[in-house]
């Protein structure tokens, strides 16, 4: 796990070598442990590095491969890679590390481009060819890993993250009017390839781009499943897609336990974090360490869940750590956790993931987590509704369940500068679901979660904030062959039981039962749910701040009558409106965007 940056040049000057070293510093935090940099000629690569696999310098980056003619820099991991390594050491390969680093490398001179098809992992990475000065770019299925791409006639840069982009200069800082208009109305998800700067793109997840020296370049999807399905399991009882799915779980678990270093998991209390630990149990892991957080309660709300944690790591004998958040500690992280997102991200998951990470770090570099179980098994309380829509009316039936708010409730917000004729963000949803594939409303409402709006909510929020503290974080949930299968398993199976019936069915013989049918629960953070105090000041001071007021977004009056009744006005899904709009303004002045 680390951060990567790079340039290419397309006008005959050489690579901006300190541009993208500041790129590479400003990502300290994602790679502690070491950097490196490389230049020749009109490429330049920079990387922080976490060591994970191959502790020693042999694993550095960039990584020079003199014999192939190929440089890469890596950010992820490949949890196969020793099978990989084996079969191209079969091959006559030769290799020089026992990272997979290398693997990569060596796998995209064997297979091309497509050697993507040969990974299961995590992964953002860029391979420079010597010999015809091409550049590659290629980010993993789920996007679990990030990519963020600026252009000019000049050059293209990347990097892991969208602030070291801005670190390295030359960035537009206007807004994109789409992107906004989707954060507003998906709870701040931007999908790639915008990014609410109109300056910045992001690599769309499952792409692999191909970069000449001249700058002309081609981008390859090369996996997106149809959520149909398959005539292969026609026959397939209930039992069946729960022994299968059970498997290939267990699957995904096992694999992400591949390092050379200790492995922990985030420990919520809730059903998918529990499944990890019970079949992690249930392969034989011991001494497991768990971690769960929690925060002072605020308007009436819990800011824990403990009680059910604790059940987990004592049934399972974990070595459990309860990190407990005291008020007064919360506000300054805030401020941390915004600087640290690549994005504006309004979920207050976000603190809590925060300042977990930061506790965690300090006792392993790698945890397991639950997310994506909710998108990939629908989980959420936007699915049952949608089971008896015709699928011609699954656009209008999504968007009432899910979006934010109406178009003209956005215009009513913005000042007319930043406001669109046409609503946008409902003609996005319309193209998605009108791919062919998805049978049902479910099955497009899952497709467009598990593909779209999970790679720019809870993923992008995981990977913020664990790496924000030098931590690698692993989503078994998200392992693609095991969504692939979950997309094939009928809807009806995946809703049984209030929400992931399917999973709830392979932890009950293995797990305390009072864990598997609590309700769904969350990492609550209520002080961002109930404004109040030194945390509405904070947010009264960013959107009164001179700064905000010169960039004219919010209309005065909107503003004024959000922070005269704070709480009073909410989502479709019951977040905070107005902590909505502070934290996009908040995250703008902290990257020093005007």
């Amino acid at each position: 796990m680390c951060g990567l940056s790079g340039e290419l040049r397309f006008d005959g000057a050489a690579a901006d070598v300190d541009a993208v070293v500041r790129m590479a510093e400003r990502m300290r935090p994602r790679g502690p442990d070491s950097s490196g940099a490389w230049a020749s000629g009109p490429v330049a690569f920079g990387h922080q590095r976490l060591k994970i696999i191959d502790l020693s310098e042999r694993g550095a980056q960039p990584m020079v491969d003199s014999e192939l003619g190929l440089t890469s820099v890596f950010n992820g991991c490949i949890y196969n890679y020793r099978e990989l390594r084996a079969e191209l050491t079969a091959a006559g390969y030769r290799f020089f590390s026992t990272s997979d680093t290398e693997v990569i490398a060596k796998a995209y001179h064997r297979w091309g481009t497509r050697c993507v098809d040969r990974f299961a992992g995590m992964f953002a990475f860029a391979i420079h060819e010597r010999d015809t000065g091409r550049l590659v770019l290629g980010r993993d299925r789920l996007g679990i890993k990030p990519l963020y791409v600026t252009t000019d006639a000049a050059r293209v840069r990347f990097a892991s993250t969208l602030p070291a982009l801005l670190a390295g200069g030359g960035v537009s800082g206007d807004i994109d009017l789409v992107a906004l208009h989707h954060y507003l109305s998906f709870h701040s998800v931007v999908p790639a390839p915008r990014t609410i700067l109109t300056g910045v793109r992001k690599l769309p997840a499952a792409t692999v781009r191909t970069i000449d020296s001249d700058g002309s370049s081609t981008d390859e999807l090369y996996w997106h499943p149809s959520f149909s399905r398959d005539p292969a399991h026609a026959g397939w009882s209930e039992a069946d897609w729960r022994d299968a799915i059970a498997e290939r779980l267990r699957i995904a678990v096992r694999r992400r336990m591949v390092a050379d270093v200790p492995v922990g998991v985030l420990l919520s209390g809730g059903l998918d974090s529990s499944l990890i630990v019970a079949l992690l149990a249930e392969a034989g892991q011991t001494g497991l360490a768990t971690f769960s957080v929690g925060f002072e309660a605020a308007g009436g709300e819990s800011g824990d869940e403990f009680m059910y944690s604790d059940v987990i790591a004592r049934h399972f004998g974990t070595d459990h750590h309860q990190i407990r958040v005291a008020s007064r500690l919360l506000l300054p992280a805030i401020d941390r956790a915004i600087d640290a997102m690549s994005e504006p991200m309004v979920s207050h998951d976000c603190v809590a993931f925060h300042l977990l990470s930061q506790e965690v770090s300090r006792h392993v570099k790698v945890v397991q987590s639950g997310q994506g179980a909710d998108e990939v098994f629908a989980g959420y309380s936007w699915y049952p509704p949608l089971a008896g829509v015709p699928r011609g009316e699954a656009v209008e039936e999504y968007l009432r369940v899910f979006s934010d708010r109406s178009h003209p409730a956005i215009a009513a917000m913005l000042e007319p500068d930043y406001t669109l004729d046409t609503d946008v963000s409902r003609a996005f949803v319309a193209t998605h679901f009108a791919e062919s594939g998805a049978a049902s409303a479910v099955d497009a409402a899952l497709r467009i979660d598990s593909t779209i709006m999970l790679v720019d909510d809870p993923v992008k929020r995981v990977d913020n904030m664990t790496m924000a503290a030098g931590l690698e974080a692993r989503t078994p949930f998200l392992d693609h062959e095991l969504v692939e299968l979950a997309a094939a398993c009928p809807p009806e199976l995946k809703l049984a039981s209030g929400g992931k019936g399917v999973l709830k069915d392979i932890g009950r013989p293995i797990m305390p039962v009072e864990v598997i049918d609590r309700p769904k629960g969350y990492f609550p953070v209520p002080a961002i749910r109930h404004l109040s105090g030194v945390y509405l000041d904070r947010v009264r001071e960013s959107l009164t701040d001179p700064v905000a007021k010169a960039r004219g977004l919010f209309r005065s009056e909107w503003v004024e009558a959000m922070l005269a009744a704070p709480n009073d006005n909410r989502t479709t899904l019951g977040a905070n409106a107005l902590w909505q709009a502070a934290l996009l303004e908040m995250w703008l002045q902290t990257q020093g965007v005007s």
